[in-house]
């Protein structure tokens, strides 16, 4: 492969997240084989911590954290901490990192975005490509960004031949850059599980598709480390994209770039589990022994046994369970009884921690509290605006990654319609602009609209406007209802309406003519 590179790591380094160029160390081609790198490169980063900590991402917002693997351990006779299976041992997931990665990608994506441009007919047709599927799939990556750092968008044409984006998850993608700046896309691997048979036994499957100027090329990979072509669905070298003539004759194209498009969360590509992974851990932890120290009643805590009438201590504790009962010895001066080592539980402490626990995770995140004191009674907008400001800040972040992979984007689209025969739009300037889903003042607002009528145009100021979303379909909805306007008033006054007229006399004034025998 042309322009194959191996990165190259400092131990010194370990605990940065730096971005270097990749590169073969001279003469590595004639030591190593292009499969044998790509095999090493894919053992690598299979397990590196930053494609653990994507998949980190993606367990977390569904929900699989780690305290549901948790078990309650006690001091051994060694000293050693030993399992306990007698125990309570609740898992209790409170998900605060779900609430934050759906708050961030919906406030920066959960409103449709405005392609904004000057051509009428360059307009049509981007509102066909970027259609409400599209915008769910951008919303979508704001996610899968958010979760694993990076994600990534694959331009291809269905099966009806339409046009049309597929979303991958960062950690399915190994990239090799071309630039140390992470901009220049060489070539990339895309590694996923599916499931398949041998015989009559599922197996899980991984496969291996490589993407780079020369199409598509399948493997699977064997035995977790070892690259064999795949052809079990077809050819193992695929171009990008293949077209059917009307007498059935396929031929295949590829793309001058590689088709793969990243859109990331940050500039560092770093997950946002990374950030809040142990406040999140440190919520589920403090639930979870909240409701172990709330059940451990007078049944299974510890308990001082005083001139008990037996020995056999597990007989005790199933008598117990079984009716609830306990039968002890009164020997003259020797009282019987059964009294708790009680620890109390203090609710008010853990609440605290919980509080603490949250606000420390949002701050972390960079979200919002939708619950803060500021939106109390009637709030301004300098303390809206005060309250979003984390949030506001990271999308500005977010914001111009994706506004640069929009370039990419706008690129495939742009040789679709070329290719397509809908025109020639490669010099066109389009601007995206993101609408934020942010909360405001809307009495406020509007009436600041209504004031700044005077000094703004009326489109600026209906851009502002907290009711509209598309400001120029505002402007034709005005002008319509303008030219309606008109048209009731021309019939409301036209003095020649209701006026009868003789053809023969050709009477223009305004009196009655009196007929003639």
């Amino acid at each position: 492969m042309k322009g194959v590179n191996e990165p190259v790591f400092s131990n010194l380094l370990d605990a940065l997240t730096l971005k270097v160029t990749n590169f073969i160390l001279d003469g590595a081609r004639s030591r190593m084989t292009d499969r044998e790198f790509l095999e090493k490169e894919i053992q690598r980063w299979k397990y590196s911590p930053h494609r653990i900590m994507q998949i980190k991402g993606a367990l977390y917002y569904e929900g699989e954290h780690d305290v549901l693997k948790r078990k309650r351990t006690m001091i051994g006779a060694d000293g050693k901490l030993e399992v306990v299976e007698n125990l309570p041992n609740n898992r209790v997931v409170n998900n605060q990192y779900a609430k934050l990665v759906n708050q961030k990608a919906n406030y920066l994506f959960g409103q449709p975005f405005v392609v904004s441009t000057e051509n009428d007919a360059y307009s049509e047709c981007l509102k066909k490509v970027f259609n409400k599927r599209f915008m769910k799939t951008l919303k979508n990556s704001g996610k899968a960004a958010y979760n694993g750092g990076i994600c990534w968008l694959y331009p291809y044409y269905t099966e009806n031949g339409e046009f049309s984006f597929r979303l991958f998850p960062g950690y399915e993608i190994l990239p090799f850059w071309k630039d140390s700046e992470h901009t220049i896309l060489d070539f990339a691997i895309r590694l996923y599980l599916v499931i398949g048979y041998d015989g009559t036994m599922p197996k899980v499957i991984e496969k291996v598709e490589i993407y780079d100027l020369d199409g598509v090329h399948k493997f699977i990979l064997k035995g977790g480390s070892t690259l064999v072509p795949d052809d079990s669905g077809g050819p193992v070298d695929c171009p990008h994209v293949t077209v059917t003539d009307a007498a059935g004759k396929i031929t295949g194209f590829n793309w001058s770039r590689v088709p793969l498009i990243p859109l990331k969360a940050n500039e560092q590509e770093t997950p946002l589990i990374k950030k809040v992974k142990s406040l999140q851990d440190g919520i589920n932890i403090m639930m979870s022994d909240f409701e172990n120290n709330m059940q451990e009643d007078a049944r299974n805590t510890i308990l001082v046994l005083k001139n008990y009438d037996g020995e056999n201590l597990g007989e005790f504790r199933r008598n117990l369970a079984t009716f609830g009962a306990v039968k002890v010895r009164y020997d003259g001066d020797t009282k019987g009884g059964v009294e708790t080592l009680e620890v109390t539980v203090n609710a008010e402490n853990y609440k605290s921690i919980l509080e603490i626990f949250k606000k420390a995770m949002i701050e972390n995140a960079m979200g919002y509290d939708a619950k803060d004191d500021r939106l109390s009674g009637n709030p301004n907008q300098m303390n809206i605006q005060s309250m979003y400001s984390d949030i506001d800040i990271d999308a500005n972040d977010t914001e111009t990654e994706y506004q640069a992979a929009f370039e990419d984007v706008l690129w495939f689209v742009n040789a679709h319609l070329a290719n397509t025969g809908q025109g020639n739009f490669e010099n066109e300037t389009v601007d995206i602009i993101f609408n934020r889903d942010i909360l405001i003042n809307e009495s406020e607002a509007i009436d600041n609209c209504s004031k700044s009528l005077a000094v703004l145009s009326l489109e600026t100021v209906i851009s502002q406007h907290p009711w509209v979303d598309d400001p120029q379909q505002e402007l034709e909805r005005l002008e319509k209802q303008k030219q309606k306007e008109q048209e009731e008033l021309e019939k409301q006054y036209n003095p020649f309406q209701n006026q009868r007229t003789d053809p023969n006399q050709g009477n223009q004034g305004g009196g009655d003519v009196d007929d003639e025998e």
